[in-house]
């Protein structure tokens, strides 16, 4: 299966696809203009020095009175005025220039009577073969260029691609899949080198299989707990059931009712944290089932039912989780409180302070509660879960007049 490549590594892939080629571009300039000089010194010298012999030459020439060969001449016409001024202060010098539209090198002494005595040498020659030369660098750097940047991006790719799949496996890791592993094939042959890439890829994995390990035993602690409370609390139970009437024996009951509620919570949890629960589906109209969590509540809440639906759920896994919002809403909130029925959509608000900002921000999390408050933080933590073997989202807020909003947004639902 092919999977498309994040933002993230298209953006890497680019930047070291821009880089790879910025220093190509870059070495490929200097090389060759470190050949264009290196050439064109050395042409340019051989010019310079043949030039140099034919003034000398033509100096021995003139001074000996015999006539000057072909090329030299007292202020010849294409003498450039700065090479002749050279000349006239005693001095010589070579220039190249254009003569009749063509490159010349010319060399220049002095002469009788404040004047120049030059020679010019052809140089057209030399200047065809320094433009071809740079030719020739620049078409050989382009097809170099090019290999390069696909070589370098293949090779940025394959990070990427690497990146990529250590980062899904990441996700996969933080949304509860705590199975999910990199398995790159680096960290199980000793004999590959190993790559930063590799040690991300291992420290991942193992950093999976120590949190997998220490949330497994914490799981089989909480499991074991409840399941050696249940024994004496219901031999508890039954004993606080014998005891005379009166007010002491009221709050014994209580506190072993709420004991047992807490327990049963705990080994709800432990069920759902293994995730091995599974679904008894039904067809359910959302409206009815939502009256009969709130009488079964015995609390004052308001049903308002804007758009019935027929839902496939599992109904004891429904009323459990709108039975713990009715619950946290009257035990934490103040009235009214109101659930709202509007298609596949459950909305239960109270009128209270609101949720914490904890809460709102990261979810509810077990044993939390804020300002006192009475409860051990369970009852949203197993409607969340609960919400989520359903398949449904469960979202928390505060409503911007006041007091906490829970929604719980079901899905396959059958319109009526």
């Amino acid at each position: 299966m092919k999977v498309a490549l994040p933002r993230w590594a298209g953006a890497l892939a680019v930047k070291a696809a821009v880089f790879i080629t910025v220093m190509c571009c870059a070495l490929a300039a200097l090389l060759g203009v470190l050949v264009h000089v290196s050439v064109t010194d050395q042409t340019v010298d051989q010019a310079r020095d043949l030039a140099l012999s034919r003034l000398a030459d033509a100096t021995d020439a003139y001074e000996a009175g015999d006539s000057l060969l072909p090329g030299a001449g007292v202020d010849p016409d294409g003498l450039p005025a700065s090479l002749r001024a050279l000349a006239v202060a005693g001095r010589r010098g070579t220039m190249v220039a254009l003569h009749a539209g063509r490159p010349t090198m010319w060399a220049a002494g002095p002469a009788s009577g404040h004047r120049a005595l030059a020679v010019e040498v052809d140089y057209a020659q030399q200047a065809r073969t320094i433009a071809g030369l740079d030719r020739s660098i620049l078409w050989s750097s382009v097809p170099a260029i090019g290999v390069t940047v696909l070589v370098g991006a293949f090779a940025v790719s394959r990070v990427t691609r690497r990146l990529h799949g250590t980062a899904l496996v990441a996700r996969r890791i933080s949304a509860g899949d705590l199975d999910a592993r990199v398995d790159d094939p680096r960290t199980k042959d000793p004999t590959r080198p190993q790559d930063e890439v590799a040690a991300v890829a291992a420290a991942l994995d193992s950093m999976a299989s120590s949190l997998q390990s220490k949330l497994l035993s914490e799981q089989r602690f909480t499991a074991d707990v409840a399941h050696e409370l249940r024994t004496p609390l219901t031999g508890l139970h039954a004993a606080a059931e014998l005891l005379p009437p009166g007010r002491p024996t009221e709050l014994v009951r209580d506190r072993v009712a709420a004991l047992r509620t807490l327990t049963e919570d705990l080994l709800e949890i432990s069920r759902l944290d293994t995730g091995r629960e599974r679904l008894e589906v039904g067809g359910e109209e959302l409206g009815a089932l939502a009256v009969r969590v709130v009488r079964a509540s015995g609390t004052r809440t308001e049903v308002r039912i804007a758009g019935e639906v027929r839902v496939e759920t599992d109904r004891r896994r429904l009323e459990r989780v709108l039975g713990n919002l009715v619950a946290n809403a009257h035990r934490h909130g103040r009235p009214p409180v109101v659930l709202t029925v509007d298609g596949p959509v459950v909305t239960v608000r109270d009128h209270g302070d609101g949720y914490p900002e904890y809460l709102v921000a990261h979810g509810p999390q077990r044993f939390r509660t804020e300002g006192g408050a009475k409860g051990h933080g369970l009852g949203l933590t197993i409607a969340l879960g609960q919400a989520e073997v359903l398949g449904a989202r469960l979202s928390f807020a505060n409503a911007v007049g006041g007091g906490a909003v829970a929604t719980l947004a079901l899905p396959s639902v059958e319109g009526l």
